[in-house]
Parts: C-alpha cells; sequence; structure tokens
C-alpha cells in the first residue's frame, strides 16, 4: 500500500507530538524534584516489532538505550503473553538496562485488536536502594552494591497494578512514597500515548497507520545514509582517558576506530580497557548510545530520530571491556561518566571527517553528587541526587556556552529554591568558574561552582565525576578546557575531595564541586579582541588571562 507524502508527513509529526506530549505528562505528574525539576526521564514510541519510531528530545544517553530495553521485554513477554493495560518494568542492565536507577517501563499498544506499538519511558529514580543513599556510590565493586535490580516484569497487568511487584520493589529503596509516585507518574505517560495512538488509529486505520511506521523508518535509514556518503571514506582514530575508577586503576583508556565506507559507518572500540572493579563500566546499550549520538551530531541533526537513523551503523565493543561489561560489574558511573567519554572520542574521531561540525570537547562529566540522610525537618529518610552543568565546547563560528549540562546528560539542574525546600540542604555558591573555558580563537564554555552546605544533620555524600586529571581536549589550534576539582570544608579546614569518593558529612560542612570547563576552537591569537575585552568585562575572562594567553594590551585593571 502506497502512502501519499502528506499522510506520511502528518502521521510522522503526530508520532513525535505523541512522544513530547507524554514527557510532558510524566514532568508534570512526577513527584520527585529529580523529575519535574531537572527533567531526568525521555519517553518514546516503537513499532510493533519494538524498532524505535519517535522520540521527544530528552536525555540521549537514555533515548538510544532504551531500544535494548524494549527488545529486552519483548523477549519476556513476547506478544502472545501480553495484554491491552499491560505495562513491563525493568532496570537490569544486562538485561536491556543501562544503570539501576534507570527505570523503563513498556507498554503495548492495540487498536482494532491487534498490536500496534509500544509506549516507553524512562526516569532516573533518585533512590533503589543498595549500599549508598541516591543509588550513585562511587565505591561500588559490584552490581548488587547498587540497588535492586528488576528483571522484566509486570508492573500493570490489564490495567491493574500488580501490588506484589509494587511492594517488593518499594521494601528495597529508601524514599518509598517518591518511587511510587514517580513510577504512577511513568504509567500515566504511557496512557498518555496509548490514548493519542488509539486516536491516531482511528483517523487512518490500522493498515495505514503501520505502513506509515514502516515508511517513517526507512526514510530515516535512507536520509542517514545520504549523509554518510557525503563523508569521506576512511578510517579515524581517536582515543582518551577516564581519570580512574575510583578504586586505583588510572588512565582508563577508551579507543575508537570509526570506519566510513560508502553509505555506512563502522565503529570498533578495540584497544580499550578491561572492565575496572569501581564503577566506570558501561553496558553496551549505553556505549550504542553513545555512539548513535555521536553520528547524528555530524549529520543532519533534521534526521528524525528512530530505528532507520541506526541502521547503518555497525557497533563493536570488545566483551569485559568498560564499553561492554560482563556481570557482576559495578557499572552505575558507566551510564554517567563512560558514556561521556565515548561521545568524546567518537567526536574526536568525527572531527576529520567533517571539520565543519568539530568542536572542543564539553566538560565530558555529569558530576554526579548525592547527599542522603534522614531530614531533621520531617524525620523521614531523604536522597538527593543531582548532575551539574559544565562548560559546552567552542566550535567555529562561536564560542561554546557556560554552564550547561553536555551530551549524554540535557537534564536541567536543580533549582536553588526547590533543593532548599525539599531537601535539608542550602547552596551557599552557585557561579561561573573565570578562565575555566579553554582559550581559542572560540572560547570554550565556562564550567560551574556549586557549594552545598549539610544542614543539622549528618548525611551520606557520594561524589561521582572525572575530568580532573585529563582536560576537555581543544581543537583545530584551541586550548584545553580547565580541570574541575572539588573540595569539602569541615570544622575550619578544607581539603580536596577526590573525583570519586564517598564521604559522612557532619552538620554545617560544605562540598564545593568546581565543574570543568571545555575545550577551544582555533588559535587564540585569532580572537577578536572586542570578545576579549567583553569576556573580562563580564568576569568569564580574568585580565591576567587576557594579557598572558590572548595579549590583551593597552586596557588597564581598573577598565
Amino acid at each position: 500500500m502506497s502512502l501519499d507524502p502528506v499522510t506520511l508527513e502528518v502521521t510522522r509529526n503526530a508520532c513525535t507530538a505523541i512522544s513530547e506530549e507524554m514527557n510532558a505528562n510524566l514532568i508534570r505528574t512526577g513527584y520527585s524534584p529529580n523529575i519535574k525539576e531537572r527533567r531526568d526521564c525521555s519517553c518514546a514510541v516503537f513499532d510493533a516489532d519494538g524498532d524505535m519510531i519517535s522520540q521527544a528530545e530528552n536525555m540521549p544517553v537514555h533515548l538510544g538505550a532504551m531500544p535494548f530495553s524494549v527488545a529486552a521485554a519483548l523477549e519476556r513477554y513476547p506478544p502472545e503473553r501480553l495484554s491491552p493495560g499491560d505495562a513491563v518494568l525493568l532496570n537490569d542492565p544486562f538485561r536491556g538496562g543501562a544503570h539501576l536507577p534507570d527505570l523503563t517501563l513498556v507498554s503495548p499498544v492495540y487498536a482494532e485488536g491487534e498490536l500496534v506499538a509500544f509506549a516507553a519511558n524512562r526516569a532516573h529514580h533518585a533512590d533503589v536502594g543498595g549500599a549508598r543513599a541516591g543509588s550513585v556510590a562511587a565505591d561500588s565493586t559490584e552490581i548488587y552494591q547498587e540497588g535492586i535490580r528488576i528483571p522484566p516484569v509486570k508492573l500493570y497487568e490489564r490495567g491493574t497494578p500488580v501490588d506484589d511487584v509494587m511492594e517488593m520493589i518499594l521494601s528495597n529503596v529508601r524514599t518509598a512514597d517518591e518511587r511510587r509516585g514517580d513510577l504512577r507518574a511513568q504509567q500515566a505517560a504511557n496512557e498518555t500515548a496509548r490514548e493519542r495512538l488509539h486516536q491516531l488509529a482511528e483517523k487512518y486505520g490500522v493498515e495505514t497507520l503501520t505502513n506509515a511506521v514502516d515508511e517513517i523508518q526507512n526514510y530515516s535509514e535512507r536520509r542517514m545514509r545520504s549523509e554518510l556518503q557525503e563523508l569521506p571514506d576512511g578510517t579515524y582514530e581517536f582515543d582518551d582517558m577516564l581519570d580512574d575508577d575510583g578504586r586505583g586503576t588510572e588512565d582508563v583508556r577508551i579507543e575508537v576506530a570509526a570506519t566510513i565506507d560508502g553509505d555506512s559507518i563502522t565503529v570498533d572500540y578495540a584497544g580499550t580497557a578491561a572492565q575496572t572493579e569501581g564503577p566506570i563500566n558501561a553496558v553496551f546499550a549505553v556505549t550504542a548510545s553513545a555512539t548513535y549520538y555521536a553520528v547524528r551530531c555530524v549529520t543532519d541533526p533534521n534526521i528524525p530520530p528512530n530505528a532507520g537513523a541506526y541502521r547503518p551503523i555497525d557497533i563493536d565493543a570488545p566483551e569485559g571491556t568498560v564499553v561492554n561489561a560482563k556481570p557482576p560489574a559495578a557499572v552505575v558511573g558507566g551510564n554517567l561518566e563512560t558514556s561521556q567519554r565515548v561521545t568524546d572520542v567518537m567526536l574526536g574521531a568525527l572531527a576529520t571527517a567533517a571539520p565543519e561540525r568539530a568542536i572542543g570537547a564539553c566538560q565530558g562529566t555529569m558530576n554526579n553528587i548525592t547527599f542522603g540522610g534522614t531530614d531533621p525537618r520531617t524525620d523521614e529518610p531523604y536522597a538527593f541526587y543531582e548532575t551539574c552543568g559544565g562548560g559546552f565546547g567552542g566550535r567555529d563560528g562561536g564560542d561554546g556556552m557556560d554552564g550547561v549540562h553536555v551530551h549524554m546528560s540535557n537534564t536541567m539542574n536543580t533549582p536553588v529554591e526547590v533543593l532548599e525546600t525539599a531537601y535539608p540542604l542550602a547552596v551557599e555558591r552557585y557561579e561561573y568558574r573565570p578562565d575555566s573555558g579553554g582559550a581559542g580563537e572560540y572560547r570554550g564554555g565556562l564550567g560551574l561552582r556549586r557549594d552545598i552546605c549539610v544542614c543539622d544533620h549528618q548525611a551520606e555524600f557520594s561524589l561521582l565525576a572525572d575530568r580532573r586529571v585529563h582536560a576537555p581536549y581543544g581543537i583545530a589550534g584551541g586550548q584545553d578546557g580547565g580541570n574541575g576539582d572539588d573540595k569539602l570544608r569541615s570544622g575550619g579546614t578544607t581539603e580536596d575531595l577526590p573525583s570519586k569518593c564517598t564521604k559522612t558529612l557532619q552538620p554545617g560542612d560544605i562540598v564545593s564541586v568546581r565543574t570543568p570547563g571545555a575545550g577551544g576552537f582555533g588559535d587564540p591569537a585569532d580572537r577578536d579582541p572586542d570578545a576579549v575585552v567583553r569576556d573580562v568585562e563580564l568576569g568569564k575572562v580574568s585580565m591576567d588571562a587576557a594579557r598572558r594567553i590572548y595579549g590583551l594590551k593597552g586596557v588597564s585593571d581598573d577598565e
């Protein structure tokens, strides 16, 4: 059955709108600040075979990996074991998940008695149990320490909650009410998709809808292949390091060789370091997600992101490495930190093939922090988790953005007012870090400084970050971005914090997280002097750096 272009385009945009509405409802109905404020969640629609049709433009690390979750759900519950109103929950990284805090809910959608699609969403839950509050422990050495591990299991059956499953989950977390509320929000998001897909099927019919979905994916594949054909054939290599694994293994290498051959690309991570004792191991789904994202960055961003767009991309990640870990490896940081370095090496490699899309390395870390304990205001347990923004890489024609979440993250910050209302914590300082952006014709973006004080209680703290040793690289003659740095002020003394550590904090202790800047683009000698003066006036570049690096003359310190 052939489809006219108008119907095809209307259907494609309708599917995208469904994904966006799912996400809007998930954020609106979410219970935790991590979802309703930071928006650490993603939504997508899949066809009856489990291939992605559309996604909301949320978190790349979620969206590229979510197809693996849908596949795992279908493997456990093939269509003959599913019914209208079912919803399958999972988080097991070795069975379709990414890391344990990311819970994925997959719901079949029926029309005219026929399975036509799946709605799926993923949300980062601020605590899923494990050894440390917040479930992002920098000292974990195996997955069993990182939280409750959920294989694909029905959370809803024929529209009714499976109470035994819900009770099992809530009995293994610190903040049960918050988890219940966020899971209900995830169910509401999928119900939104179910209703909208029903309406779409009623309008066009199941056959037309099914054919449209197939053609949407084929269209994306054609577009992606056309874009790859525009890039020069060849093998492009790059490598970079993670600082350490937090357990004594330093300089963890990630190496890539990306081979463009006509209308396809093969990405090989041979030479990458073996999986580590510490929690920076990534499962294959995470590595695939970062790889897909990087390829999209150097091709046309208007290509509809779906299964078709990923067909020309083949990935080889050796098993037992930090980019394809085997159980029972600790993996919580693989999703957060290693995904960022995979992105860095992919973009570094492809910069030669697509120099017009090249950028200096972004901050290259999510700067994960967790606080947990008993809230003295309510005498109830709490768990606070967030990631912190930093510099975005300089690019041909523009400076990098300052203090933003980059690449695989794409979340928002926790507003100070919300943080201090919801948790027994206080933000003492929140500002840009001058001189942290790599110098260049186009400057790298600045990192942030965020100081958080523990109020009137003892708290567990965990920091899981990177780019404290190996700086974000500059490109095309640009200088590296500034490294991150972390401090603990306690009892009148200040100590340096390792980038991966856990601490017990006392009342009044202040943690200062200082995030990396980004790499610059182009020779600093070519920077517009007016741009240097403007940076000095705005406090982004010190007068000393302006003179020493950019050769600024004729301006006094007072000016």
